[in-house]
């Protein structure tokens, strides 16, 4: 029996425009002790104001959105969500197959990506994780993104300095800017300049496409 002393519940939102969608989701999470559902949206619009209202980072642990939203699409309201709050965890939710649009959540700073059609403990699995600041990709969503990265132009994590390399082995470990700059020596805005090669030679985009990239190199070279 899981514990729900040992740490703060984790608070969830869910945008989803269907109400049997949200019951199902809600009766899902309700398996999990740490898992709380507290606000729910049926539209875009709908999902930016609940999220307003809870004061974004600091009111929510994750938001589960839907691709398909009236009002306002779920890609857009990805966007709306990560330029107010950067730090909220977005897991977006599909009917349709990881490969149509895993990437392009994810590219778009989506935490995960989750097809509504998932057994029960992964979706549960997938929502902790995000939850928790990590990053869920499904076996599907990651052989996307690597192909994804495969057809890129860009030379590869090869082609980073032994500079760069140290930045981008703190980067994918989840360290800040800030962090980085401290433990070796250098300028907040030289880590800056730093990552920013990082993401033009990898061909990500964000810190979260950035991990994933790391993620898919450490597989290919257990195999």
């Amino acid at each position: 029996m899981p514990s729900s002393t040992s740490h703060t519940p984790y608070r969830i939102l869910i945008g989803d425009d269907h109400r049997i969608v949200r019951e199902g989701l809600k009766q899902v999470l309700a398996d999990a002790a740490d898992l709380h559902v507290v606000a729910e949206a049926a539209s875009g619009p709908e999902v930016l104001e609940a999220v307003q209202a809870l004061g974004g980072n600091a009111g929510l642990s994750a938001v589960l959105l839907d691709i398909a939203m009236p009002g306002r699409d779920g890609l857009d309201v990805l966007q709306a969500l990560k330029a107010a709050w950067p730090k909220l965890p977005v897991l977006m939710l599909s009917t349709y197959p990881e490969k149509q649009y895993a990437v392009r959540c994810i590219k778009l700073g989506a935490a995960g990506y989750l097809n509504k059609g998932a057994d029960p403990d992964d979706m549960i699995a997938a929502v902790r994780k995000v939850a928790s600041g990590g990053v869920y990709v499904s076996a599907q969503a990651a052989e996307a993104l690597a192909s994804a990265v495969a057809n890129t132009t860009h030379q590869g994590a090869e082609a980073l300095s032994h500079r760069e390399h140290q930045v981008f082995r703190l980067l994918t470990a989840g360290k800040t800017v800030g962090e980085i700059g401290a433990q070796l020596g250098l300028a907040s805005n030289t880590v800056s300049t730093y990552r920013q090669r990082i993401l033009e030679k990898t061909g990500t985009k964000n810190d979260v496409e950035l991990a994933l990239y790391a993620q898919q190199q450490a597989h290919n070279a257990n195999l």
